[in-house]
């Protein structure tokens, strides 16, 4: 059930395709083998309000924040950290290359006795994507 959050800055939208990202991320979750198909959730915010370093408002960023719930080793998550971010990184390398940029991401988990969750998601996917 591992939740990606992405937060851009607004910028980011006309030196990137945001939704080709979320695409970009959920194949390279997947890929990890840590993550099922079903239970991944992505989504993208623009922030509305900016403001970086020394405030020049060409300075972009994108931050990937994944909550998921415990029980994966601390070793499988770096693993899936290092795999998910270098997919981001290769995604994003023009944009690092030709303007000012911020790429980070973040890991951790959620206590599962504070996150209830329900889902029907399941009975919608194909067999092979459950």
């Amino acid at each position: 059930m591992p939740h990606f959050h992405i937060d851009y800055s607004p910028n980011l939208e006309s030196r990137l395709d945001i939704a080709g990202l979320c695409r970009t991320i959920r194949d390279a979750a997947v890929e990890t083998g840590l993550f099922p198909l079903a239970g991944i959730r992505i989504r993208a915010t623009a922030c509305t309000h900016v403001v970086m370093a020394d405030g020049n408002p060409d300075h972009a960023f994108l931050d990937l924040s994944v909550r998921l719930r415990a029980g994966r080793t601390d070793e499988a998550k770096k693993a899936a950290t290092q795999t998910i971010f270098a997919a981001m990184e290769a995604y994003c390398a023009e944009v690092m290359e030709t303007s000012s940029f911020m790429l980070s991401m973040e890991m951790r988990d959620i206590n599962p006795e504070l996150s209830p969750k329900a889902s029907s998601i399941r009975s919608y996917l194909p067999g092979d994507a459950q």
